[in-house]
């Protein structure tokens, strides 16, 4: 008797997983949307070239700042 609800339980667990798992499942549904304005700032040409002068004339400042000094 105790090895048929053994049984008969594991039989309803596995059917309730199976549906759970079935339940779950969800055609593919893919929204692509391509945007091909450049709205975003950061897709701007010059605001690249802009950014790179700063942080070459920034390193180049603190560079020139931190070089080795001879005092006497």
């Amino acid at each position: 008797m105790k090895r048929l609800i053994q049984k008969g339980s594991f039989f309803l667990f596995a059917l309730l997983a199976a549906f759970q798992v079935f339940a779950q499942e969800k055609t593919l549904d893919v929204d692509v949307n391509v945007n091909k304005d450049n709205s975003n700032w950061y897709q701007q040409p010059w605001v690249w070239i802009v950014g790179i002068a700063v942080f070459v004339l920034l390193l180049a400042a603190i560079l020139k700042g931190s070089g080795s000094r001879k005092e006497a």
